[in-house]
C-alpha cells in the first residue's frame, strides 16, 4: 500500500537576534551578483536518525533550537533584516526569521524508502522563503513518528550561496551543542568579505518561471555511487585526472545533448554553464567561511566533442584554465571585479539557439558534518531550484559518490533516462 506523506505545521514564530545589531551595520548594500540572483532561493534539508532518550523530542527540544538560532542570528545579522528594493539593500533591522515546528505522519525508514518514487517530496521539509513576503530566511524542524528529525533551511540567494548556507548550518549546530555560549565567539568569517564589494551594474535578474510553466517540469534524482565512478575511471585509463564532479557533469551534459538532438533532429551547439566558489581560489585571501555570494561563472562549449570522454576532458581543461585565471587576480581589484562581472554578463549573451545546460556543485561542502548535538545527518538533499536544464550535485552519504538533482521538462524524462543509461554504459565499457 502506497504511503501518503503529510507534513503538518504545528506552530510558527519569528526569531530575532539575541543581541541587537549595531547601528553601524544597519545598511547592508548588495552588488551585481545579487541583481542577477535576486529572485532565487537556496535551501537544503538534513535528516537525522531518531534522537536518544537523552534528547527528548519535546517542546524543550524546539525551545533549544530556537535559542541557539537567536544566538546564531547575532552573527548572521542581515538575515533578520528586510530587503529594500528601491535602494537594493538590506535594512538590518532585526525583524527576525521564521522558525517552524512540524510533524510528519511516517517513520524516517519508511520515508527514505518512499523518497525514491518522489524526488520533490523533500521540498515539504524545507520552508518557503520569499523576499516579497519580507522573509530572508526560514527554518523548519520536522519530527518523524519514530523520533527522527529533519532540519530544513531556506534563504534568499541575495545573501546566501551554497557555501554560506553550509556555514550558517554549522554555526547553528555549534550553538545548539552549547559549545559557544558567548555570542561574540563566532568561528566563521561573517559577511565582512561579502559581495557588497561588487557594486550594482544593471544586470537583469534570472527570470522566475510562471506557475503554468512549473507544471510542465519535474526533478529527477540520479545516484552514481563510488563503485560506478571508479568503474568508469578504470575503463578510461589512468592518464585522465578527472574529478568525480567533472565526470558526473560530463555524463549529465551528454544526456542533455542526446535529448536535445532527439527533439530538434540535428546536433545543436551546446554549452555547459557552471558556478565556481571563489573562496581560497583568488590571489587575495578569501576565507572558506566568508559569507555572501562569493562566486563566479564559467562556460564550456561542446564544440566537435562527440564522446562523453571528450566532454570530460573539455570540462577538466576548462576548470583548470578558470582556476588559473582567478588565482592571478585580487577579488577587490578592478581586474578581479571585472572578471567576475564578465562571467555573469557573458552567460546572459548566450544565443537562444544554443542548448544551454546549467550545473552547480555542492560537493565538498560539509553538510554531512553538521552535528546539532544528536549526531550527524544520514542524508542531505537540496531544495528544488526551478531553472530550466539545471543540475545540482551533492556528495552522497558515503562521501565518494554523487547525487545529481536534474530539473527538466516532464515530457523529456523518458528520453533523458534512456540517454543517461546509454551514456553511463558506454562510458564504463
Amino acid at each position: 500500500m502506497a504511503i501518503i506523506i503529510k507534513v503538518e505545521k504545528q506552530f510558527s514564530k519569528i526569531i530575532k537576534p539575541f543581541v541587537p545589531t549595531l547601528p553601524t551595520l544597519r545598511h547592508y548594500k548588495l552588488g551585481f551578483i545579487e541583481e542577477f540572483v535576486a529572485f532565487l532561493k537556496v535551501g537544503v534539508v538534513l535528516f537525522f536518525s531518531p534522537v536518544s532518550d537523552k534528547h527528548n523530542p519535546s517542546q524543550f527540544f524546539a525551545l533549544q533550537l530556537e535559542k541557539s538560532l537567536e544566538k546564531t542570528l547575532t552573527q548572521f545579522y542581515p538575515l533578520a533584516g528586510r530587503y529594500i528594493e528601491e535602494n537594493h539593500m538590506v535594512d538590518c533591522s532585526d525583524q527576525g526569521v521564521e522558525f517552524i515546528w512540524a510533524k510528519v505522519n511516517t517513520t524516517l525508514q519508511d520515508f527514505l524508502s518512499y523518497k525514491e518514487n518522489d524526488t520533490t517530496i523533500t521540498d515539504e521539509f524545507i520552508p518557503a522563503c520569499n523576499i516579497n513576503h519580507d522573509l530572508l530566511l526560514a527554518t523548519q524542524v520536522t519530527m518523524f513518528e519514530c523520533g527522527a528529525v529533519a532540519i530544513g533551511v531556506c534563504a534568499t540567494h541575495m545573501l546566501f550561496d551554497a557555501s554560506t548556507l553550509c556555514t550558517f548550518i554549522h554555526e547553528w549546530a555549534v550553538m545548539n551543542r552549547g559549545e559557544f555560549i558567548k555570542t561574540d565567539q563566532f568561528t566563521g568569517a561573517g559577511f565582512s568579505s561579502s559581495c557588497s564589494l561588487y557594486t550594482t551594474r544593471g544586470l537583469s535578474p534570472s527570470p522566475l518561471m510562471s506557475v503554468e510553466m512549473l507544471t510542465k517540469y519535474t526533478r529527477k534524482k540520479i545516484s552514481l555511487n563510488e563503485s560506478v565512478i571508479s568503474k568508469i575511471k578504470a575503463a578510461n585509463g589512468t592518464r585522465h585526472k578527472w574529478s568525480k564532479v567533472q565526470l558526473v557533469a560530463a555524463i549529465i551534459w551528454k544526456a542533455f545533448i542526446c535529448v536535445d538532438q532527439k527533439i530538434y533532429n540535428y546536433l545543436r551547439e551546446s554549452v555547459l554553464i557552471q558556478s565556481i566558489n571563489l573562496r581560497e581560489k583568488m590571489a587575495s585571501l578569501i576565507p572558506k567561511d566568508s559569507c555572501g555570494n562569493i562566486v563566479g561563472l564559467f562556460s564550456t562549449e561542446a564544440g566537435v566533442a562527440e564522446t562523453t570522454e571528450a566532454l570530460t576532458d573539455l570540462l577538466s581543461d576548462s576548470v583548470r584554465k578558470t582556476l588559473t585565471n582567478y588565482s592571478k587576480v585580487y577579488h577587490d581589484s578592478e581586474e578581479g571585479k571585472t572578471m567576475v562581472f564578465d562571467s555573469f554578463s557573458q552567460i546572459l549573451n548566450i544565443p537562444e539557439s544554443t542548448n544551454a545546460v546549467i550545473l552547480t556543485s555542492w560537493c565538498k561542502f560539509p553538510f554531512y558534518e553538521a552535528d546539532f548535538g544528536f549526531g550527524k545527518p544520514i542524508w542531505a538533499a537540496p531544495e528544488t531550484i526551478t531553472m530550466i536544464n539545471l543540475t545540482t550535485l551533492m556528495d552522497d552519504a558515503e562521501g565518494n559518490g554523487v547525487e545529481a538533482y536534474v530539473f527538466l521538462e516532464t515530457k523529456d524524462v523518458p528520453a533523458f533516462e534512456e540517454a543517461l543509461y546509454q551514456v553511463i554504459n558506454d562510458f564504463a565499457a
